[in-house]
């Protein structure tokens, strides 16, 4: 059993907990030795249970995975991690990887594939399926928002006009134009629910789904 892979899951839906604990109960290398159902609880659990391999969900009620990476970091540099993420968006896949992680795969990964991510990210090898790796080369090369813009783009989808961004950021409204513009032809959209929805596939802006329900 010393050999054994032990793997943590962090993830706030139970039906989600429960299909990964039935595909590991399978293999006889991999162990599930805790569950958490917020950012917080996995964390501490991480701290006690020192698990070789994290599953760690993109988005719970309590926090956003990419945010809590550092702090897994802190307390092990050598922490082994895969992103669990409802759909792959290329710039929360490139801010995972940066930020540390090993792995992403998306909540309908077929369970050889999630045990496969469990196995490689273990041994310290990245696991970037076919499909994610798909969606990053399509934006190879892409001009990244700035951090001002990437604000602008925020409130845009948060549905604030140009007068409202101008006042919130303390700009001109010509200035939100020159924004709103240089995010347009970055994002490859002609109009600001374009500019939301594709905001949102690729995530580039945060949006809190469990608030609006």
């Amino acid at each position: 059993m010393s050999d054994d892979i032990r793997v943590l899951v962090v993830e706030n839906q139970e039906l989600f907990r429960i299909g990964i604990r039935s595909v590991l109960s399978g293999e006889t290398d991999v162990r599930l030795v805790g569950e958490a159902d917020n950012g917080s609880r996995g964390f501490e659990l991480f701290d006690e249970l020192k698990p070789d391999v994290v599953i760690l969900s993109l988005r719970m009620p309590d926090s956003c995975a990419i945010d809590r990476l550092a702090d897994y970091f802190r307390a092990d540099a050598t922490a082994r991690i895969v992103i669990l993420a409802e759909h792959a968006g290329d710039a929360e896949i490139k801010k995972s990887l940066k930020r540390g992680a090993l792995g992403y795969v998306c909540k309908d990964v077929a369970p050889a594939e999630l045990v496969q991510a469990v196995r490689t990210v273990a041994a310290g090898r990245k696991f970037i399926p076919g499909r994610v790796a798909s969606i990053l080369s399509e934006h190879i090369g892409t001009e990244e928002l700035t951090r001002t813009e990437s604000r602008v783009l925020q409130m845009i989808v948060g549905g604030m006009s140009n007068k409202e961004i101008a006042f919130a950021l303390d700009i001109t409204a010509n200035t939100v134009k020159t924004h709103v513009k240089n995010i347009f032809d970055k994002l490859g959209v002609s109009d600001r629910t374009s500019a939301a929805t594709t905001a949102i596939r690729r995530g580039l802006v945060r949006v809190d789904f469990n608030q609006q329900l």
